[in-house]
């Protein structure tokens, strides 16, 4: 089974990444990143930009302690 559907990046408060379906309305919660592209491509993109697993809460913490 092939997905060839068109998707798009999506980030939370937390800087955490997940791809969504670009002909439905986000969820709650999270934003569009401003990528498109097939599910692959996306991602790729996440796999890319989002180096640092950690929320973005928790980073701030420890780097304030």
């Amino acid at each position: 089974m092939t997905d060839d559907g068109v998707y798009r990046v999506v980030r939370n408060d937390e800087d955490q990444y997940s791809i969504w379906w670009a002909d439905r309305d986000l969820p709650l919660g999270w934003t569009a990143e401003g990528t498109t592209g097939t599910k692959q491509e996306c991602l790729d993109h996440i796999n890319t930009v989002w180096t640092d697993m950690r929320p973005r809460s928790l980073r701030e913490q420890m780097a304030g302690a």
